[in-house]
């Protein structure tokens, strides 16, 4: 078992973008139509991805 597949961390836009290499622009647009996942609002001003939502988003667009 990978041991990444049991993260349960949060990651900001920044970590997201490092990871999963868009524009913030394109990360946007992806979220609005579906195609990556909704973020949680932290604060008024923060919002954080579930780190093992952003690994299984790579993991679904390395097999395709």
């Amino acid at each position: 078992m990978n041991q990444l597949s049991s993260t349960t961390g949060y990651l900001r836009l920044r970590d997201v973008l490092r990871l999963f290499p868009v524009s913030k622009s394109t990360w946007w647009a992806g979220i609005k139509s579906g195609k990556f996942p909704s973020g949680h609002k932290l604060s008024a001003r923060c919002v954080a991805w579930l780190e093992r939502d952003i690994l299984a988003l790579i993991a679904q667009k390395a097999a395709a």
